[in-house]
């Protein structure tokens, strides 16, 4: 049954106002396969970490706090939690039968859509997922590699294929200083925006320095020391230029989306 479906589990939390609409059940996923220079969790990438559980014991934890979760949801995300699809899909399948509405928090880095045994586990995932907010890091793929480690073609086809799908999407964009703080890069971003008629919000996050312990508690380097936590300024003007970039894209001939 997909309710003793096991995956593995970092942690939960119980009140997440963050993490889509309303009051969430948010649900931390151990392993990721990337190495994001600004990431806040470096303790949710070994994939054989956390805690064995299966769907239905997440759900009774759900399910005592239920009526807080009326405007809300359930919300997955990681680490990177596409790392434990078939695990996902089980838990939202069973959530969505119980009413219950899904998120996913993702970047989309394990996206393969030439594989087609791996394309058809995302199918089944789409069919249960009401929301995904969507980390778009950089959309420059020598930029991307630089920050994470990765390419990112895989993750712009994965922003494609949910337009496709027509599952709703929050794009998230992280702003650190001397990495991701260039207008070029939010120019890009927000014609990437454009051509995504799913796209219903966009939140720009100002990077900051919270995740700094976890490093000195693991034994392991902190990628960028010295470099200053963004301003909530520098992300608001962010956010200015992706929309008005988005904007000028829509207003050109073949512009996609839809206002």
């Amino acid at each position: 049954m997909a309710a003793q479906v096991t995956g593995r589990v970092h942690s939960v939390e119980s009140f997440g106002t963050v993490d889509g609409p309303g009051v969430r059940f948010v649900v931390f996923l151990q392993g990721c396969p990337m190495r994001c220079l600004y990431c806040h969790n470096p303790d949710t990438w070994d994939p054989g970490g956390g805690v064995p559980t299966t769907v239905e014991e997440l759900l009774a934890q759900y399910a005592r706090n239920e009526a807080f979760y009326r405007k809300g949801g359930i919300t997955v995300t990681g680490g990177e939690p596409l790392l434990q699809i078939e695990f996902v899909t089980a838990l939202f399948r069973e959530a969505k039968r119980r009413g219950i509405h899904t998120c996913l928090d993702t970047s989309g880095a394990t996206f393969r859509p030439e594989d087609a045994a791996a394309l058809a586990q995302f199918d089944a995932l789409c069919a249960v997922t009401d929301l995904v907010l969507l980390d778009i890091k950089q959309t420059d793929p020598a930029a991307h590699r630089r920050l994470t480690g990765r390419e990112n073609g895989n993750i712009l086809a994965f922003a494609r294929y949910l337009a496709q799908k027509e599952v709703p999407v929050w794009v998230r964009h992280v702003v650190v200083p001397g990495l991701t703080d260039s207008e070029a890069g939010w120019k890009a971003l927000g014609t990437l925006l454009a051509s995504l008629p799913n796209v219903r919000a966009l939140d720009v996050l100002p990077y900051h320095t919270m995740g700094r312990s976890k490093y000195d508690a693991l034994g392991i380097p902190y990628p960028l020391e010295g470099t200053p936590a963004a301003e909530a300024p520098l992300a608001a003007r962010a956010r200015d230029v992706i929309l008005a970039a988005r904007r000028a894209a829509l207003e050109k001939p073949g512009g996609r989306a839809e206002e």
